[in-house]
């Protein structure tokens, strides 16, 4: 959460609504999904803190208000482990939204394994475990790269991977929790 001051210009046509709305609802059009290096992608006004009082500029006829404003922001961190949606597969990764923004697991980063694209299906398959990943899938992930460059999330950069333990697809950590909850269980039986 951040502390912002602008200027917000309030056109005459919206006059008669709330200011404290209006103005929100301008910020937000002006602000909501820019990118600032330092506190990142700006997703959204939470609170208008304080609004001046309007003046009016010769020729334009709209209110200017000097306001104090909170936003939410979110910024991606290097080495954070994120969770998202596969939204697209291609035949040289995934697309992973995590958040407002979104990042590329590159097919040598999906798992240890061999991987094909099956191009009729959507999906990158494990050649030896067998693992598939698809559209709709939920993982979990690691960002190895990261440029936040530009002006808006469409010029973002994130690099994934899920190459290290207890990242992947949710259900292939599921299963490896289960294969270690089961030795777990038979190395103790053995001692006994």
């Amino acid at each position: 959460m951040s502390k912002i001051e602008d200027t917000v210009r309030i056109p005459p046509n919206r006059f008669e609504e709330p200011l404290n709305e209006v103005a929100s609802e301008i910020i937000n059009e002006s602000y909501v999904g820019k990118i600032d290096k330092k506190m990142g992608l700006m997703v959204t006004v939470k609170d208008i803190e304080e609004i001046g009082v309007g003046k009016v500029i010769m020729g334009d006829g709209a209110a200017y208000h000097e306001v104090v404003f909170t936003a939410l922001f979110f910024k991606p961190e290097l080495h954070e482990i994120v969770e998202g949606e596969v939204i697209e597969v291609t035949e040289f990764g995934a697309f992973i939204r995590i958040g407002p923004m979104d990042g590329l697991v590159h097919v040598s980063q999906v798992t240890d394994d061999y991987i094909n694209y099956d191009g009729k299906r959507g999906a990158l398959i494990g050649k030896e475990s067998k693992k598939t990943l698809e559209e709709g899938n939920r993982v979990r992930a690691r960002i190895v790269a990261l440029s936040l460059k530009g002006k808006s999330s469409k010029e973002t950069k994130i690099g994934l991977t899920m190459r290290q333990p207890n990242l992947g697809r949710v259900e292939w950590i599921e299963k490896e929790k289960e294969k270690k909850s089961k030795k777990g269980k038979k190395g103790k039986k053995e001692k006994k």
